[in-house]
């Protein structure tokens, strides 16, 4: 239809009020106007969230990257027979006697030695003076190295010992001279020792493995503080959510999809789940508390009892999601499974499941991703107060024995008043982004691995 259609054999003109259908009338013009600004919220909501991604991605990364380095010092130390075996037995249990404060008196000779053999101006007479540069773990390094070599005693050994928190603020830009002023460790004087230790080669910063397969630190430690520990306890964490929540979640959710009858039981089940994916995890907490460690008297802190709480919380949302999973496999298909005499039982697992599967497996990942970020249920059951400072020795200690998680870690190192734990906080921030984003591309990989068409 054209306007010359419209408006007559003579072309005449469209009567008053007529309009062409080639011609936008005042309402089109407003709707599409309408449609314009729509996109242009759409786009903008879009750009925002994007820009608050990328602040946060920015900031994690400026933040966490320094606790991936640290300040290292290159540091002689004498191994004085004398004073660790000076009968010469080459005995363990011999020079274990010499308890760890025994070492101070070989790291300050050995520090007053370093700076003499450099020639650097030090203003300091006494190496107690200069061993506030270094970490106070060094003398248990040292310890430890003259016990499992008892052949270097008598020797100089050199050690690439961890310098202070301050000294490696400092290195960092983190410490200033001017914060110094209020500090007791360290002084003005010290940075100058530490410039100049810097240009002769003494001082270096490199990468730090020990912070990813160390173990946590006391508070006068922050420097040899590693989230390694805390790794394992939720790598154990996560074995008891795996096994337990899987199986459960999606036998659950298979009799209630496919099984149960459609009566006001079920009904209530349904609700009642949809009602606990929302509950907030701390009450998870409170549960396990009360349940797990109060009744059943199960050991405080261990992965075993943050595995089971994990799970109760996990649950509602694997069957959510292998319910929804299960929901959108066509009905033919289990109308021809039965058509040709398969049972319910068949039909179900032998075509029905095969098909959810994908979905399935991304739920149970998400959900274990989700279980491995939280922290608030770890409150209630101690993972938090307790510091992860060695490996469980075995598989029955890694369920059973006390340990910490990666969340409950970063949220111990950032209450804690030295900056550098906050450093190590974001750096663990940075671990644990890597983990989850690892799970989500597996769900990924997995869902098109086992994806059918039908």
């Amino acid at each position: 239809m054209t306007d010359a259609s419209l408006s007559g054999p003579d072309s005449t003109p469209l009567p008053q009020g007529k309009t062409s259908l080639l011609a936008q009338d005042s309402r089109t013009k407003r709707r599409n106007a309408a449609e314009k600004r729509f996109r242009f919220y759409g786009m903008a909501a879009v750009g925002v969230g994007v820009l608050f991604l990328v602040v946060l991605l920015v900031a994690i990364v400026r933040n966490g990257t320094p606790a991936f380095t640290q300040t290292f010092i290159e540091l002689p130390v004498q191994l004085s027979q004398e004073k660790l075996d000076p009968d010469q037995t080459g005995d363990p249990e011999v020079i274990k006697k010499t308890s760890t404060f025994g070492y101070n008196g070989m790291i300050d000779q050995a520090l007053l030695d370093l700076m003499a053999a450099h020639g650097l101006d030090s203003p300091f007479d006494k190496g107690a003076d200069l061993r506030k540069m270094i970490s106070a773990s060094v003398p248990a390094q040292v310890r430890d190295y003259a016990i499992a070599h008892p052949d270097q005693i008598g020797q100089t050994v050199v050690f690439k010992v961890l310098a202070s928190s301050r000294v490696d603020g400092y290195e960092k830009g983190r410490v200033t001279r001017e914060a110094l002023a209020r500090d007791k460790n360290l002084d003005a004087e010290h940075l100058d020792l530490v410039d100049q230790m810097r240009d002769a080669g003494i001082l270096k910063r490199s990468f730090n493995l020990d912070f990813i397969l160390g173990t946590d630190a006391s508070e006068s430690r922050p420097e040899q503080a590693g989230i390694g520990a805390s790794m394992v306890g939720s790598f154990f964490m996560m074995l008891v959510v795996l096994f337990l929540s899987l199986p459960i979640g999606v036998a659950a959710s298979i009799y209630l999809e496919e099984f149960a009858p459609k009566n006001w039981i079920t009904d209530v089940i349904e609700v009642n789940i949809s009602n606990l994916a929302a509950v907030p995890s701390i009450v998870f907490g409170i549960l396990g508390l009360a349940v797990f460690i109060q009744f059943a008297e199960l050991p405080q802190s261990a992965p075993l009892v943050g595995g089971l709480v994990l799970t109760l919380m996990t649950l509602p949302t694997i069957i959510i999601s292998t319910r929804a999973s299960l929901k959108a496999v066509p009905p033919s298909i289990r109308d021809a499974a039965l058509g040709v005499g398969a049972s319910k039982m068949q039909s179900v697992f032998h075509h029905v499941l095969p098909l959810a599967m994908p979905g399935i497996l991304t739920g149970t990942i998400l959900g274990l991703a989700q279980a491995l970020g939280e922290t608030a249920p770890l409150l209630l059951i101690g993972m938090v107060g307790y510091i992860a400072s060695n490996f469980p020795d075995g598989i029955a200690a890694g369920f059973l024995d006390p340990n910490s998680a990666m969340p409950a870690q970063i949220y111990e190192w950032a209450k804690r008043a030295d900056p550098a734990y906050y450093e190590r906080a974001w750096g663990g921030i940075i671990i644990l982004l890597v983990f989850l984003l690892t799970m989500n591309f597996i769900a990924i990989i997995l869902r098109r691995r086992f994806e059918r068409r039908w």
